[in-house]
């Protein structure tokens, strides 16, 4: 009932070091002046024979001019050589003294050093911590502090007085100030209990409040955020805003009051504009209970043949804003499906329904309209590239059925504004040398094997498409998208971890092997300039170094670009198709320049050479194009440094591919279309390539009963690791049934079989290709034999997939039958989204091959998720018993919850703790404060599992964009 699909899980950021080597044995100087308040934080990555140690010291006290650090080791260990510090060693007695650029530490402030070291009996830390010559007792503890006042639930109307309160504490000293804030802005100060302020004459709009508590050394607090929306007064709300009636036919919008009201209200719906437009009923009444449940107003056109008409109808009560809905006629032979295609856009794009948030005049998309939402993104107010993706497919479908292309293009600005890095976001890569891409570092399956040490002794290969990419483009900076933004910055990284409420912020979650699951990710900045987290930022959870520069990184998820180049394919198509070609020309061009950079995905992830690869050290490096698997990838990524006077850049791909991301139909459009035919050197041939392999790949992939299996990949595990005895291969990769991750397993959701499986059968639809047909005739039967489409809105599609067997080893000149490889259907769901991705995969079919099977089946779905709209969309309920996983702590026997490293420490933006024992929320205590948390509050404490209605925008773009499928095909 709901769409697991992590999109980034497996991704390694590649850290590169920036080291002090300072000298050792230098005399120890002599104890300096002892009023000194201090902590030490001391932690260590082991090898077998050595260890890495990285020391934080934080001064409490005055203002220190110079610091040496004393400690006794426990079990005779040796620092053999250190940075950012000078060291001595006598026995066991240890001492680190600052060096010229970082002897000067004021209150509050702190500095790290670390070193290398050999092992004694064992490896303790050392307890007895000084500062010159006195003990560090510990740190000042930073008080803690609560917004009680607003709540998110108020309704405020302008000009609102807003009450501001909140309550604070300090466990080892006293409160000596609250401050008030909305976004940036100082409200009020407080600077005793009960902690309040006013905010007064505050204008029409949406605000993120805040209370920021202070202790009396100055150590500080930030509050969770509230969010409160200020209405121009009492408003009435009725949605959509627009709407569109086939003549004779009706339609209807839904009204509510946008606060609680004290009383009855009454409203009144008035018309101006045609005649030929009724509405019914007339007045609505609304009380303190059924404020906010819709009420419909059923508009009803004449059936006069007359004129086509438009009416504006307004809803207004006493002392309320009104709303307006414009409601348009249309031809009574145009298609239902076109009808329901307007109804969904509408809603969809209706301002009241919030599926996007706008910046200026640019649209940015949430992954869903509700807030408490974990799956891939682990809050439903982030989003992904996907739904960039959707978006552009949403207005390409209204450019197709209105002829208005703007919002298409406008869609494109949106991606490029926000999903790809701008060059300023993207520093460093003038540095980034092509013939060592990248340093190794090993993926592993479970979290608790992280950090993972990077091992410059193994060979990497060159970069064979940087040049060319540079040449033709001219620059070096990489044009796709990140997969994941965090638009409202609930987590306040803000952008580059500037410190203020800077949105969207580029942010990041999986990079820690195979069964990481969104319940154990630690949320990250792309561009971790070591602010937040812990002493190396958030970088030493992934990735173990001797120390740590500051540095960006960035995820590209390659089917969200290829479903950008094939939503450009048809748009080109549809738009000359109206004599407007020219109208799309610009970001057609634009996309097949994504698609060029695309291409990182088609290699393996260390340009290691493809085929049999089973050793990070023998497996030899790629040069040339020996290292493209011309499959697409599960991801690619990039990243660099941030001081641009000492650049350096590196770029990875992937040698996993997953059978759902094929996408033949953007390999064709790149490769062979005259618009998105890519201009590199040889991008057209890598697509043309391209093409013919994933064709093989998923004919390879296919069971006896017509589902396609996981995929395969050139490093096992992550780490050129050998798999078990009789694997089969596809031109020497690995099958692998679940690649990339694994809880829940990879190939598991049948959505990718549906997403996968629509791009060829677009594909065939345009080209007609046998080797699309061949899967196709067989997948079909398969997925229709699991659809079941009752009376009254009632369906099923196959939910969870289980897997056996294996294919054959692939023999391109005569493939084997797959005999030994089945799936079957675990458990159904109504998951509206697959729904209606199924019903386009089989209108695509139908319509190139004539299967009347498969069109009634498609416009089946279409008809039964048509009943299932509500004001918002299209969407049905659901159960999520996996919500259980919100206050897990990591369990050493079922290696399950969020794993951070023990004595690894450190803090989210707002304060949250992260530590060896967080959990989810934890990490995240914003959820609390969301106004569904309750529901999820009662199930923790033994309750029902929570029951929910989301409306996720990628599958309401999905239905959207199959309704308007069927009018492109169908007329």
């Amino acid at each position: 009932m709901r769409s697991p699909h992590p999109i980034q899980a497996g991704v390694l950021p590649l850290v590169a070091s920036s080291v002090v080597l300072a000298a050792l044995l230098v005399p120890v100087p002599p104890a300096l002046a002892a009023d000194v308040a201090c902590s030490v934080t001391y932690t260590t990555n082991d090898w077998d024979t050595g260890f890495t140690a990285s020391v934080s010291l934080r001064n409490d006290g005055a203002a220190l001019d110079s610091w040496q650090v004393g400690w006794t080791f426990p079990d005779g260990q040796k620092v053999q050589q250190g940075w950012s510090a000078t060291f001595a060693q006598t026995g066991a007695a240890v001492t680190a003294t600052n060096l010229s650029y970082n002897g000067h530490l004021g209150t509050g402030a702190s500095t790290s050093f670390g070193f290398n070291g050999t092992k004694g009996s064992a490896n303790r830390p050392p307890t007895d911590f000084s500062v010159n010559g006195s003990a560090c007792t510990g740190a000042n503890k930073a008080p803690t502090v609560s917004l009680t006042s607003p709540t998110s639930t108020g309704t405020y109307y302008a000009p609102a007085t807003i009450p501001l309160a909140a309550t604070a504490a300090d466990t080892d000293g006293t409160v000596g100030k609250v401050e008030f804030y909305a976004g940036d802005t100082l409200l009020a100060t407080d600077t005793a209990a009960p902690f309040e302020g006013s905010w007064g004459n505050v204008p029409a709009g949406t605000y993120s409040i805040t209370a920021k508590a202070y202790d009396n050394k100055n150590a500080s607090t930030t509050s969770n955020p509230v969010s409160v929306k200020v209405l121009s007064g009492p408003t009435v709300v009725a949605a959509p805003a627009t709407a569109q009636v086939k003549q004779g036919g009706t339609t209807t919008f839904g009204v509510t009051l946008a606060g609680a009201p004290t009383s009855s209200v009454t409203v009144a719906i008035a018309k101006t504009g045609s005649s030929d437009l009724t509405a019914t009923p007339t007045s609505l009444t609304f009380t303190p209970a059924n404020w906010n449940v819709a009420q419909n107003v059923t508009v009803k056109s004449a059936d006069n043949g007359g004129a086509l008409g438009s009416a504006t109808f307004t809803a207004t009560g006493t002392g309320y804003t009104a709303a307006t809905v414009t409601v348009t006629e249309i031809s009574a032979s145009t298609s239902d499906y076109q009808v329901e295609f307007l109804k969904q856009y509408n809603k969809i794009k209706d301002p009241n329904n919030g599926y996007f948030r706008k910046f200026g005049n640019i649209l940015v998309p949430y992954h869903s309209i509700e807030t408490l939402m974990v799956e891939a993104p682990d809050y439903g107010h982030e989003t992904t590239s996907e739904a960039f993706s959707y978006y552009l497919w949403l207005e390409a479908s209204y450019g197709q059925i209105t002829g208005d292309w703007t919002p298409f293009n406008a869609a494109w600005t949106s991606i490029e504004t926000y999903a790809i890095p701008s060059a300023a976001d993207q520093p460093g890569n003038s540095g980034y040398n092509a013939s060592k891409p990248a340093t190794y570092a090993a993926e592993y399956p479970s979290p608790k094997s992280y950090p993972s040490q990077l091992q410059t002794g193994v060979a990497v290969g060159s970069d064979p498409i940087a040049a060319e990419l540079k040449a033709a483009y001219g620059s070096p900076d990489v044009y796709g998208m990140h997969w994941l933004l965090d638009v409202d910055n609930i987590y306040k990284f803000g952008h580059c971890e500037d410190g203020t409420n800077t949105a969207p912020a580029f942010i990041n979650t999986f990079q820690r092997g195979s069964q990481e699951s969104v319940w154990e990710t630690v949320t990250q900045p792309s561009c971790d300039v070591l602010k937040f987290g812990g002493k190396n930022g958030y970088l030493d959870l992934f990735t173990g170094d001797s120390s740590y520069a500051k540095q960006w990184k960035y995820t590209d998820a390659p089917d969200a670009d290829a479903r950008a180049v094939q939503v450009a394919f048809q748009a080109e198509k549809w738009a000359a198709a109206q004599g407007k070609g020219s109208d799309v020309a610009a970001v057609v061009k634009k996309a097949s320049k994504m698609g060029d950079y695309l291409r990182y995905s088609l290699f393996d992830k260390y340009f290691k050479k493809i085929g049999n690869c089973v050793n990070p050290s023998s497996c030899p490096a790629g040069s040339g194009k020996d290292s493209e698997h011309y499959l697409i990838s599960w991801y690619y990524a990039w990243g660099g440094s941030m001081d641009s006077s000492s650049a350096w850049a590196w770029r990875i791909g992937d040698g996993a591919a997953h059978q759902g991301y094929q996408n033949p139909l953007a390999a064709y459009a790149l490769s062979a279309d005259p618009g998105l035919k890519v201009t590199s050197a040889t991008g057209a041939s890598d697509w043309a390539t391209s093409l013919g392999r994933q064709m093989e790949f998923l004919q390879w992939l296919q069971s006896s009963e017509g589902g396609l299996a996981g995929g395969a990949t050139n490093s096992w595990e992550g780490q050129y690791g050998t798999p078990p005895s009789g694997t089969p291969t596809f031109y020497g990769m690995f099958y692998d049934q679940q690649p990339v991750w694994h809880d829940p397993p990879s190939n598991q959701w049948f959505g990718f079989q549906t997403w996968g499986m629509e791009r060829i059968a677009e594909y065939y639809q345009a080209t007609k290709d046998a080797r699309a047909k061949k899967i196709l005739d067989k997948w079909v039967p398969w997925a229709i034999a699991g659809t079941t489409v009752g009376a009254g809105g009632s369906f099923q599609v196959p939910s969870d997939l289980t897997w056996s067997g294996a294919p054959d080893t692939w023999n391109a000149t005569s493939p084997g039958g797959n005999t030994g490889l089945h799936v079957t259907v675990k458990n159904y769901s109504t998951d509206v989204g697959v729904a209606a991705s199924l019903s386009k995969t089989l209108l695509y079919y139908a319509s190139g091959s004539g299967n009347a099977q498969a069109k009634t089946v498609g416009e089946q779905l279409l008809t039964a998720l048509s009943a299932n709209a509500d004001t918002q969309g299209i969407a049905v309920p659901e159960t999520r018993t996996d919500y259980n996983r919100f206050d897990d702590a990591y369990n050493a026997t079922t290696d399950q919850g969020p794993y951070v490293p023990t004595g690894w420490t450190g803090t989210m933006p707002n304060g949250d703790p992260i530590n060896a024992s967080s959990t989810f929320t934890s990490m995240r205590s914003f959820y609390k404060n969301d106004p569904q948390w309750p529901k999820v509050q009662s199930y923790l404490d033994g309750g029902a599992a929570p029951t929910f209605t989301y409306h996720r925008f990628w599958a309401q773009s999905e239905i959207a964009t199959a309704f308007a499928a069927h009018v492109a095909l169908f007329g």
